[in-house]
């Protein structure tokens, strides 16, 4: 704004875009601008000029401008309520970034660097990894419900829970659930089953009991990131593995066979398994998570080599 523009306007003060000039200005949620700011900074953009408020003088700027929306603008734009011609003129290069229930293999990453960020933030030190025998901060299972949590917020919603759950947990060695998380996790069993145990359809008695679904999602929709998160969230267990995921337990099995970074217990070697053993003092359950196998497997090859 020029000085003098209105009252108290004792100074000349710079705009966001002459700040911005030979830079990157940045521009969230830019579905919910007004139509009049609309045109101004269509304007802006078409002649790269700009008139401070209270001046008749436009200036040159040289101003990159990324927007970002989780809005339809189109659907915006047949209702009236944002401008067309600003949307091409924005629409010169298009990032779309999938919403995080379409890239849960990054959910894993996202959800540490967020804990480990409002820990630093409330003066606790960063987590690290307990070993087999230690007390992870948050239990598997919680985790593998996170992980498959449909996050309709996104990760802003997925910051504001881990930011609600680093608070709570101050001063403590674990994880405090609050109300909320409970109830999300409610949510994710109530999907679970309901996905599992489709409600009876008129007639369906008489015809006697429909086959248990094998699943809601196709195999390959399932990253490897994904398919390794949940696995060791359920400490290789295959069964709550496959209900989590969405799959049957023969399309678990291929995934399994297909990925490279897991071992099958039928590959452990009598010395590896014997060392593991010392280590662990005979404690199956940590020996499935050093060895990253699932229970009932290792138990066949220890049976197989006279182990146990």
């Amino acid at each position: 704004a020029a000085r003098g523009a209105y009252s108290g306007a004792d100074t000349h003060r710079q705009g966001y875009f002459q700040r911005a000039d030979t830079g990157t200005l940045f521009l969230d949620e830019i579905g919910e601008t007004s139509l009049e700011t609309q045109s101004l900074l269509l304007r802006a953009l078409e002649t790269g000029e700009i008139q401070r408020v209270g001046s008749t003088d436009a200036k040159k700027v040289d101003v990159r401008v990324i927007a970002a929306t989780d809005s339809d603008l189109e659907s915006a734009i047949n209702k009236g309520s944002f401008r067309a011609s600003l949307f091409h003129r924005l629409g010169s290069f298009e990032i779309k970034l999938p919403a995080l229930r379409y890239r849960r293999e990054d959910f894993g990453r996202l959800f540490l660097h967020f804990i480990q960020q409002e820990r630093r933030a409330c003066g606790e030190h960063e987590l690290t990894d307990p070993g087999p025998r230690g007390q992870p901060w948050m239990s598997a299972s919680v985790v593998a419900h996170l992980a498959v949590y449909d996050w309709p917020g996104n990760v802003r919603q997925l910051r504001n829970i881990v930011r609600q759950l680093t608070i709570n947990s101050r001063g403590s060695e674990t994880a405090t659930l609050d109300e909320r998380i409970e109830q999300l996790i409610q949510r994710v069993d109530r999907d679970i089953d309901r996905r599992n145990h489709p409600p009876e359809l008129p007639g369906e008695a008489a015809a006697g009991p429909a086959p248990k679904p094998t699943g809601q999602r196709e195999p390959w929709e399932i990253e490897e990131e994904e398919l390794l998160a949940v696995l060791s969230a359920q400490r290789w267990n295959l069964t709550s593995t496959a209900d989590i995921l969405g799959i049957s337990r023969p399309s678990l099995y291929k995934l399994i066979n297909q990925c490279n970074k897991i071992r099958k217990a039928a590959d452990l070697s009598r010395e590896e398994i014997q060392l593991c053993f010392q280590q662990t003092e005979g404690n199956l359950d940590a020996m499935v998570d050093a060895l990253k196998v699932s229970k009932r497997g290792l138990q066949i090859r220890m049976k197989e080599l006279g182990l146990r």
